[in-house]
Parts: C-alpha cells; sequence; structure tokens
C-alpha cells in the first residue's frame, strides 16, 4: 500500500497494523497508514487471561486497532486490539480494500503512460490530499461528476486518463427499496382507475420500476444512488396510493425487511 498518512494518528483512531514483534507481554506492530509503530499490550489483546499471545496473533498478521495513548515526546503509541468492535473492523477493512482499489487504477495509468506508480502517485496527490483524505473518495466523487481531477489542479493528461477508468471501475453503488402493492376497487371503471395510478406511480421518477405478479399485486422496486432521493420518491409513491383509497377502492404498500 503506497498511502501514507503524516504525523502521527488522533487517540481514538482505528488503525490497519501489521505484527512485527510478540513478546511475551506485548505485541509490536507497525502501522500500515502511518510511518509509525506501536504496541499492544497483553491486557489489550482480548478480555480475560491469556497463556499464550501467539494464539491470538502471528507475525505478520494485519490487525485492526484502537489508538489509546500517545507520548508525542518519546514517539510511544499504545493501542488496543480487544477495543474494536465488529462494525469498526468491517468499516476499517472496506476503507482500505477501496483505498487499494484506487491505488491499483493509479497503477494501470502510470503503466499506460510508461512512467513509475510512485511518480504518479506523487504528482497527484498533493492537489487531492488538499481536497479529499483518500484517493477513493475523491474517485466516487468523480465518477458521480461531483469532481474534476483537472479542476483540481492534475495534470489534464494524467486527469484524463484517470477520469475515463475511474467512471469504469468506481460506478456508484446503487441502494434499493423493493415492496408489493396490492390495489384493487369496484369502480365503474375500475380498471383504468387502477390503471391511471400505476402510470402516476412510474412518472414519479425513472429509478421506480413495477412488475404484476397478479390477483392486484405489483412488485415495486426503487434503485437510486442514494437514500434520500428514494426515500423521497416513496413518500410520493404512498401519497399517490392514499389518494387512491375511498369507500370502494383500496391499496397499501407493504415494504420489504431486507
Amino acid at each position: 500500500m503506497i498511502y501514507k498518512r503524516e504525523g502521527l494518528p488522533e487517540v481514538d483512531e482505528i488503525v490497519l497494523c501489521k505484527v512485527t514483534k510478540i513478546y511475551p507481554n506485548s505485541v509490536f506492530v507497525d502501522m500500515i497508514e502511518y510511518k509509525d509503530s506501536g504496541m499492544v499490550h497483553i491486557s489489550e489483546v482480548s478480555p480475560g487471561r491469556i497463556r499464550n499471545l501467539r494464539d491470538f496473533v502471528s507475525i505478520g498478521r494485519q490487525i485492526v486497532c484502537k489508538v489509546l495513548r500517545i507520548d508525542r515526546e518519546r514517539g510511544h503509541i499504545d493501542l488496543s486490539l480487544r477495543r474494536v468492535n465488529s462494525n469498526q473492523r468491517k468499516e476499517k477493512l472496506d476503507e482500505i480494500k477501496s483505498e487499494l482499489k484506487a491505488e491499483s487504477i493509479v497503477k494501470s495509468i502510470a503503466k499506460k503512460l510508461k512512467q513509475k506508480t510512485e511518480d504518479v502517485y506523487n504528482k497527484i496527490k498533493g492537489p487531492i490530499f488538499e481536497e479529499y483524505s483518500h484517493f477513493y473518495i475523491c474517485f466516487q466523487d468523480v465518477a458521480s461528476k461531483e469532481a474534476d481531477l483537472a479542476k483540481m489542479g492534475v495534470d489534464k493528461e494524467i486527469a484524463k486518463e484517470l477520469t475515463e477508468i475511474i467512471k469504469d471501475k468506481f460506478v456508484p453503488e446503487k441502494i434499493t427499496i423493493e415492496g408489493e402493492i396490492n390495489i384493487s376497487t369496484y369502480h365503474s371503471e375500475g380498471v383504468e382507475k387502477i390503471k391511471k395510478a400505476l402510470i402516476d406511480i412510474e412518472k414519479v421518477s425513472p429509478t421506480i420500476s413495477l412488475f404484476y405478479l397478479g390477483a392486484g399485486r405489483y412488485k415495486m422496486i426503487i434503485e437510486d444512488e442514494d437514500y434520500k432521493p428514494a426515500e423521497k420518491n416513496l413518500k410520493a409513491v404512498e401519497e399517490i396510493i392514499r389518494k387512491f383509497n375511498d369507500k370502494i377502492s383500496e391499496a397499501s404498500f407493504e415494504r420489504d425487511k431486507d
């Protein structure tokens, strides 16, 4: 991993580490995102009594830790393994995975331009790190057209090549809201009434899809890149369904729990 952060981490920060040494009462690690090393005391490896640290860690293994204390004068950093919960561990590993994906794009661009990966990385990190903490966050914004590498100050040739591959590799993940619409009526023009309601629902947004399931049942799927517009569209659909209801007509929407 090329990515390195300047200075020291902050207390309570979650960091990815690589085990370098194991002693009877402590574990020494290198922090992958920083140029510094740290120490995990045996009491911070796992709850309860530990007979052998090697039952929990091994040389070369990557572990996610929490920063407990920093002695800036001595440069000592105390870490904890046991105080990192499963969600924090997953978020950190996902972050690292995304950054490695971003670095692989830089590597492919460097190869195409016949330059060293480190040289290309160093050319673009200045402008990017002025606005972003990681490449992958910047690349996500480039993919969604919320950022322009050239306008940020990245070399025009590199910016052009990067943008093309970013748009291919960093396609924004879509979220989905799914559920079932049940609709029926005893109206004299019931078919047209139902048809109009379904057309009105589809007109709310092109992100909405309806699928006939039979007997007045329809599967509805809302796909969007963000929950806010998706939820807004759902509310609009629910309003159409509410207005459909009267003494002889009934409609409802049941959202899938997943």
